[in-house]
């Protein structure tokens, strides 16, 4: 069974498993691997561990980072500036529809990446032509979503936060507005709405297909007084009027005669203190009289 790392690229983007080649490596270590894109530089989060053989193969780590590769990991961000601003410039000469989101060059150089988000598909095929006459080397248009756009770049949230797909967030769950109804939130397309223009993603956080609707117990899940035994409940809050919140209010134990009205509190009659103090707070309106010259 081969030992298998988890290596991450990014700082939440996907971790792949890569074999560790006989190489000691723990988690958090730099290592240089081949990668679908080609030879770049990965950090460790997932340490080692035994996996049986399967039908996938897996690619094998080269080697532990080491100083000189990270040297060429910064020098290749003037690279990766330039190939930007040069594609930026060809996009707007050539009126394609595009935005251009990011650029990623490989640790020897051999591609660059350019990241892009466009409503429908497009024919990049001049402009990479242009590029590649410009770097001399292999040129990818990759085009995204939206969402891996905003992920890319970046922004603060309308709770004042970073987004959660730039902070911590690994991968996009859907999200649907039947999240919102159930959380019972206004729905309103712009409050509801990230920086991508797609529903937020902490719309899922609280919401679960398992949660029932209604959460208040039952009756049935009440106990019944044995007899000859008092209970009280304490009520926290009333909506009868003139109850007070807090006071204990007494069950009716079993064989009792039950009242005439349960839902309708005693009357009790007031005093004079209490008919002059309602005066007082409520005096009657008088008729106001026509005025007569």
């Amino acid at each position: 069974m081969p030992d298998v790392v988890g290596v991450r690229f990014k700082p939440c983007g996907k971790i792949y498993d890569f074999e560790a080649n006989g190489i000691d490596v723990n988690k958090g270590d730099l290592v240089v691997v081949e990668s679908e894109l080609g030879l770049n530089i990965g950090s460790v989060v997932v340490g080692r561990r035994a996996v049986e053989d399967n039908d996938k193969r897996l690619k094998k780590i080269i080697r532990k980072a080491n100083e000189d590769d990270c040297l060429q990991k910064e020098a290749n961000k003037a690279l990766e500036r330039e190939a930007r601003d040069n594609c930026l410039e060809r996009i707007m000469a050539r009126g394609l529809p595009m935005k251009l989101i990011s650029t990623e060059a490989t640790l020897d150089k051999k591609r660059i990446i350019f990241y892009f988000t466009a409503e429908k598909r497009i024919d990049f095929r001049e402009l990479v032509k242009d590029l590649a006459s410009k770097f001399k080397t292999r040129i990818e248009m990759r085009q995204i979503g939206v969402r891996d756009g905003a992920r890319i770049i970046g922004n603060l949230g309308i709770c004042g936060l970073e987004v959660c797909c730039k902070k911590f967030l690994t991968s996009f769950e859907p999200i649907s507005i039947k999240m919102a109804k159930k959380q019972e939130l206004v729905l309103n397309t712009g409050k509801l709405s990230g920086s991508c223009g797609r529903l937020m993603c902490c719309l899922g956080y609280e919401y679960s297909d398992s949660i029932p609707e209604e959460t208040a117990f039952s009756e049935a899940e009440i106990p019944a007084p044995e007899e000859g035994e008092s209970v009280e409940l304490v009520v926290a809050s009333s909506d009868v009027p003139g109850d007070t919140p807090g006071t204990p209010q007494p069950l009716q134990s079993a064989g009792s005669e039950p009242s005439r009205d349960s839902s309708q509190p005693s009357r009790q009659p007031e005093n004079q203190e209490q008919k002059e103090k309602r005066r007082r707070w409520h005096p009657k309106k008088r008729r106001k009289k026509p005025f007569t010259k």
